[in-house]
Order: structure tokens, then C-alpha cells, then sequence
């Protein structure tokens, strides 16, 4: 099956889902403005306090890495996609990023993506790599984010088992999904037979602690006229010591 995550289209929507203006993304007044903006707010649900390593997994583009770099002094962002990781990369190294908004038909306008306020380039490594088969050598992490990502794997238990080893006794663990599960991305003996939150309960424990679960929406653009709106379910860890 051809990656999805590929094309200019995916490009050019995920730019803008991450660094678009409120505008940009959402031109109807009656449109839902509260979906704006969802990386920033799952990066938000770590603590304050500056922190040493952050690890973001699926970062796509990375607007969530780069927020990541604001509160911790080293961020790795890793996404399967080599075209994300390659526009991160560039972001990173220029500071930002020009790509086209299809409006409708053959009808593009063209906007600008660039790094956030705040945020620390020189801190962050990108890499290409499968969130099931991650390297080795990672280390230990105060943070580890992954949004929007474990029902997007073929087999999201090798991650989800991977993870008391990459977050720090005492780190935090941030993980949103939209719980979409579809066959096209996980085969259905890998996907949970009971409801996410239980499955994700049962594999994490005792290794971590719940801290919040909570229901944050997020928008994808595909036209000037057409949008995706979905609801992510976004849980909270503490790494027990």
C-alpha cells in the first residue's frame, strides 16, 4: 500500500495544520476555532519545568517538537515520513518554510511556515525512523510525546511496550489518539478488543501513573471548503520511580 503520509497533498495539509495562522486554517467565522492549534496544546500537558531530553514520536512536521524545545534543553523528533522529516529539517535549519494551500481544484495560494516563538533549533535532531523499531541508542527521557500516532501502526503494542524504557523513573508521558483504528493501518488482530483508554491502562500499568485524560479536537484542511474535525483522546503519565 502506497504511504499515505507522502504525497504534497499530506505535505502541504500537515504544514498547515502545524504552523498555519488561525486564518489560514480556519477561514469560516462559524468554523470550529477550538480544533486550532493541536500540537501546541498536547505539549502543553507537560509539566512547566525545564527538563533535560525530550522525545517527540510521529512528529510529522514538527511544530510539537519544536514546542518541546522550549521547555526541555534536547529534543529528538522521529517520524516514519521522510518528506515531514525532510520540511522539519529544513524549518530547522532556515526557520521556516514556504508550500501551497489548495483552495479548490487547481487552485493553490501559497503561505509560510516558520518555527515558533521561543523555541530552541539548535537543541533539536530530526530523524526518520519506525515508532515500532525505534534505535537503540535513544536513551532515557524526562519527556516523550507521540500524538495522533499509535493508531496509525501496524503493531502499537511494540511501542507502547518500548516506553518504560525511554521515559525516565519520574518523566512524563504524553499520548493522543483519535482511536480510529482502521484495517488500512493496523490489522485487526492488533488493534484493542476493549476500549482504548482500558487498553492503554492495562499495558502501561504498573510502569506509570495516570495523571489526566482529557478530549482535545484537531482540524486538518483539506480545501478552503472541506475539513476534517476529529477528537483526540489525550492521556497523561507519570514514570513511576
Amino acid at each position: 500500500m502506497p504511504n499515505l503520509y507522502e504525497t504534497d497533498q499530506a505535505l502541504s495539509e500537515y504544514l498547515l495544520m502545524h504552523y498555519g495562522t488561525d486564518a489560514e486554517l480556519m477561514p469560516w467565522a462559524f468554523g470550529p476555532a477550538d480544533a486550532i492549534g493541536f500540537p501546541s496544546r498536547t505539549v502543553a500537558y507537560f509539566p512547566e519545568k525545564k527538563a533535560s531530553r525530550g522525545l517527540d514520536i510521529g512528529c510529522a512536521v514538527g511544530r510539537s517538537t519544536f514546542e518541546l524545545s522550549k521547555v526541555c534543553d534536547e529534543v529528538i523528533g522521529i517520524d516514519y515520513s521522510a518528506s515531514f522529516i525532510e520540511a522539519a529539517e529544513e524549518m530547522r535549519q532556515h526557520g521556516s518554510i514556504d508550500y501551497p494551500i489548495k483552495e479548490s481544484g487547481q487552485v493553490n495560494s501559497r503561505a509560510t511556515a516558520s518555527i515558533p516563538e521561543h523555541s530552541n533549533p539548535e537543541g533539536i535532531q530530526f530523524l526518520c525512523a519506525d515508532a515500532m523499531d525505534l534505535p537503540a541508542n535513544l536513551g532515557q527521557f524526562d519527556c516523550v510525546h507521540a500524538a495522533n500516532l499509535i493508531c496509525r501502526l501496524p503493531d502499537p503494542a511494540k511501542l507502547l511496550k518500548r516506553l518504560p524504557d525511554l521515559v525516565l523513573p519520574g518523566g512524563h508521558l504524553v499520548l493522543a489518539t483519535p482511536c480510529t483504528w482502521l484495517e488500512q493501518f493496523t490489522p485487526p488482530e492488533n488493534q484493542p478488543s476493549q476500549d482504548t483508554f482500558e487498553w492503554l491502562s492495562d499495558l502501561l500499568c504498573p510502569s506509570f501513573k495516570l495523571i489526566k485524560k482529557a478530549d482535545e479536537p484537531f482540524l486538518i484542511r483539506e480545501t478552503s471548503r472541506k475539513f476534517q474535525w476529529t477528537v483526540s483522546l489525550v492521556t497523561q503519565w507519570k514514570r513511576c520511580v
